[in-house]
Order: structure tokens, then sequence, then C-alpha cells
């Protein structure tokens, strides 16, 4: 009965021998990866022995590429979005002041191609070792019937740790306080959608190897920049630091408040860095309204910090790529962010 088994799976799209084989690949892999604390990798979960901290306290977070995977499958260069997903789920948990310890990834597809799932995991294995980070685990599924061929999705799931005494959570932030900007890669992992209908990638895709003026590579090789990972940059200032928001989807509106107290509110100077030539192309392709590029994208800040004043000169000297791009003020009304 068995061999009929496995042929009638077969049959209905789910192939389990390369599966297995898959997994095998992977597995070699992400013990590359492994900390002193991982224990074991064979079994129905992934362990991770907890040591050397007072008051720990574990931060997770869980995210997606989202439709950058398009671009990615339609160019056929998979392994910067496996970074991308490290990078996001590690600079999320950062701004809680969160060591990285382990991240687990799912990959789901209708038919699994080898070579494709292990580019993903090249990209993935890479970014762990750059924070230090154990792939413990994760899922590859074979989904007939739900993604089309080339299609793909990719989830990470991140756990790191802080000493509760250092937990970064906006808590102490006031008026006068300074913020400032990180920059970033590229749109990281957001606005994708939107890039997509701007260039009307779906609907011709050979647009990905065109070159635009003001672009230092294709539209493809540019919007497949990889999504910058801020941990390895930020963790010397992070004793300065009372508050990290990170510019995902939402842009500054929809993310800066998160970390903002009862009572403030924050007003970026939006001169005060200079906008990715990606960001202009994609708002004059697009004709889009400069309050709508400031809601969807990150304009070229990838991360922002609030400390105090004095501490300004102590942070630049570790971080010498950021920049003061606003303050924290008093507020007034219902508005948390002003942005002139």
């Amino acid at each position: 009965m068995e061999p009929t088994t496995k042929k009638a799976y077969a049959l209905a799209g789910v192939d389990i021998h390369l599966a297995d084989k898959v997994k095998r690949i992977i597995a070699q892999q992400a013990r590359t990866t492994f900390r002193s604390e991982v224990i074991g990798s064979e079994f129905f979960g992934s362990m991770f022995q907890l040591k050397g901290y007072r008051e720990p306290i574990l931060v997770s977070s869980t995210d997606g590429v989202g439709t950058k995977l398009r671009i990615a499958s339609l160019l056929g260069k998979n392994d910067t979005v496996g970074m991308d997903i490290v990078s996001h789920c590690v600079n999320d948990i950062l701004c809680c002041g969160a060591e990285p310890l382990f991240f687990l990834d799912y990959i789901a597809m209708g038919k699994l191609v080898p070579e494709q799932i292990e580019a993903i995991i090249s990209g993935i294995v890479h970014a762990c070792r750059e924070v230090g980070c154990s792939l413990i685990g994760g899922e590859t599924a074979e989904m007939p019937g739900i993604y089309s061929q080339g299609n793909y999705d990719l989830v990470g799931f991140i756990v790191g740790v802080v000493e509760k005494k250092n937990i970064i959570d906006g808590s102490s932030i006031v008026p006068d306080d300074v913020i400032l900007g990180l920059p970033s890669s590229g749109l990281h992992t957001n606005g994708y959608s939107l890039a997509r209908r701007v260039f009307g990638i779906d609907a011709n895709p050979s647009c990905l190897n065109k070159s635009y003026p003001g672009l230092e590579r294709s539209l493809g090789e540019e919007l497949l920049q990889v999504h910058r990972c801020y941990y390895p940059q930020l963790k010397p200032a992070l004793p300065l630091v009372k508050g990290i928001a990170h510019i995902t989807g939402g842009g500054f509106v929809g993310n800066i408040p998160r970390i903002l107290p009862e009572g403030v509110a924050v007003h970026i100077k939006k001169r005060s860095w200079d906008i990715l030539p990606i960001f202009k192309l994609i708002q004059k392709e697009g004709d889009i309204k400069e309050a709508e590029m400031y809601q969807v994208f990150n304009m070229g800040i990838g991360i922002t910090i609030v400390c105090s004043p004095r501490q300004v000169a102590n942070i630049l000297s570790v971080l010498p790529q950021a920049k003061v791009i606003g303050e924290i003020t008093k507020r007034e009304d219902n508005e948390r962010v002003l942005m002139d």
C-alpha cells in the first residue's frame, strides 16, 4: 500500500521525496548558524536554552516580505529576500532593545523548487550569521492550487531577549528630545504593491531590466536592494536611546506614534535628509501626492531614534550616518506627527 499512497499524493501535486531532500538541504545550512544555546535540531519543536541573564524579557515578532517576492521571482534572484525577512524581524525587536536569539522561517509554494528554496535559505542563513542569530526551525510547504507557478510566500518569526532594566519603550520621551534617522537602502519590504502598479510590472516584467535616469542600477536591482539591518550599528548606542521606531508599512505617520507617550508629538523636518532617487521616480511615474509617499514609504529613513539633546553628539560619534531629522514637541491637538 505504501507505493500507491506515495503515487497518489504525487498525482495530487505533492512530492514527499523532494520535500525530504529540501529539508535536508535546509538543515545543513541552518546548523551553521547555531549558537551554543541550541539544543538538538531533529525534534518536533526547536529548543533553545536561555542563560546568562538576570531578568530576561523575551521579545518576539513575525512578518513577511510581502509582494517584493514577486520581483524576486520574476528576476530569478531569491537570496536577497531571505536577507530581507531576517533584517525586518531583527529591526522590529531592536525597537525594544532586544538581542536576536533565534529565527524560524515559513516558505510556501505551489510546487517545491529546490534551487529557489536553497537561494532563499542561503540569504536567511547569511543574515542570521551577521547578527549571531540561530536559524532554529521552520516549515516548507508545498501547496498546489494555492500558489501559481513561480510564486511563493516567505514569512519569518524571531525571538530575542533584553534585560528588564534595559527595555526601550519610549516612556521617558519628553518635549525637546531629538529624533535622529538612519538611512534606508531603498523600499526595504513595504510599498511594493504600489510600486508594481506604478511601473506596470505584472503586465510588463521586462521593465525591471530598464534603466531610469537617476538610478545607478536597473529598476529590478533597485527594487531588490536588501532591507538594511540596524542591530550591529545601533547596539553600542542602545544605552543612550529613549525610543526606536522601525519605519515600515505606514511610513512615519504609522510607526513613530507607537513609541510616543501621551502628551507629546514629533516634528519631522523633511528637508533634513536626501530623498533616495527611487522614491522620486515612483512619485513622478505614479503622480502620487507627497503626503501619501510619506505614509507608504520610508523615503530614505529606515529607523528613527529618540534621545535627549545632550546625547546627540555621543550617538552621532557611534552612528556617523545618522542625521538629526526632528524633535519631540508638546502635543497640541490630535496630530502625533507633524511633517514640513
